[in-house]
């Protein structure tokens, strides 16, 4: 194998953490010795170890890692978190040459890393499919570098444009697109949706047609929601954030609401509301979110070209009237079949 296929193993094995790491960046790793494989990892969960660790660990004979190269897709680390830094097992294994797809844009790390192995007289070679790896790693390096999660928009519409049937029925896509979508959800930290479709649809905004974890609820509206609406259930955290100082105020002293499980966020009515909202989700560490509607929340978005990615289920169903569905600038535009619908992919990048 040459170095290129080697490194897109990387990658694939990075993209098997999706929705299991919360707001570490995904990574995949492949030892070689003398051409063959001979150990290979991904960071799998959330303040377990890391990639190069479960790939060095993988290795039967550990002296089969003197001389040997290892492949990575992100820098390794070189400071304490959650986990001791790899750069310390990288140099006790003895590995000769470390290939890297990426540096690492996180100030904590960006560049120690390389500096590190280097000092240590280990080859250091970078940029080996390095844009296939910030594609799939895309959610951590949009949150490095932008300062605000990864932004998904979506939504299903007719054939003919519109979100909602002239019966006032949303959901109209095939079974095989919601399980997708809670496939999606379960891949991303956060899921955000305005009062309407909280009031309309009393959705559970979880996943339940696969297993994965559940996102964070974010709920949008300056009026008060009945708290026995399902996105109040104990099944995820649920954040409501409101601009209207009444609204905060009633859910602050309901003691049967505020909880480690429930909470309100209040932001002033001079301030931009999205913006400091994703401001908040970056201080968090949320390294990204999914918008399901309504109609009106999704439009702020796209107005303030506050999205990386839009996917949207297309139906063969024409409706003639109804709901209109958001309109969105094409570009870099994927289409996909599932079951009976077709799914757009649009990336904002």
């Amino acid at each position: 194998m040459n170095e290129k296929e080697i490194m897109q193993r990387c990658i694939e094995l990075a993209a098997m953490g999706l929705g299991r790491v919360l707001s570490n960046p995904l990574v995949g790793c492949v030892i070689l010795k003398d051409g063959k494989v001979i150990g290979e990892g991904f960071h799998k969960e959330y303040g377990k170890e890391h990639a190069e660790i479960n790939a060095i660990n993988s290795v039967k004979n550990k002296n089969d890692l003197f001389g040997s190269t290892m492949f990575v897709t992100l820098e390794p680390c070189s400071h304490y978190g959650k986990t001791p830094p790899c750069i310390e097992s990288i140099i006790k294994s003895k590995i000769k040459e470390v290939i890297i797809a990426s540096k690492d844009p996180n100030p904590i790390v960006n560049g120690k890393g390389i500096s590190k192995l280097l000092e240590n007289n280990i080859e250091v070679k970078v940029g080996i499919l390095e844009d296939e790896y910030r594609f799939v790693n895309r959610r951590y390096f949009t949150f490095i570098e932008k300062k605000r999660p990864y932004i998904i928009l979506k939504w299903a519409q007719s054939v003919d444009g519109f979100i909602t049937e002239p019966s006032g029925k949303k959901w109209f896509t095939s079974n095989n697109s919601k399980m997708l979508v809670h496939k999606w959800r379960a891949e991303e930290m956060a899921i955000l949706v305005g009062s309407k479709t909280v009031e309309n649809d009393n959705p559970y905004l979880t996943v339940r047609l696969i297993k994965g974890n559940n996102p964070i609820r974010i709920i949008i509206t300056n009026h008060i929601l009945q708290t026995d609406l399902n996105v109040f259930d104990s099944s995820s955290k649920t954040i409501v954030v409101t601009q209207n100082i009444n609204v905060f105020n009633y859910y602050s002293n309901l003691s049967s609401f505020i909880n480690s499980n429930k909470e309100v966020v209040y932001f002033d009515k001079s301030t931009l509301l999205l913006k400091e909202l994703l401001s908040l989700l970056y201080e968090r560490k949320i390294i990204s979110i999914i918008v399901e509607g309504g109609l009106y929340t999704l439009e702020r978005f796209l107005e303030l070209d506050l999205y990386d990615e839009c996917r949207i289920f297309i139906t063969n169903k024409e409706f003639k009237n109804g709901i209109k569905a958001p309109a969105v600038r094409v570009k870099n535009l994927n289409y996909f079949k599932v079951g009976n619908d077709t799914l757009l992919t649009m990336y904002n990048f």
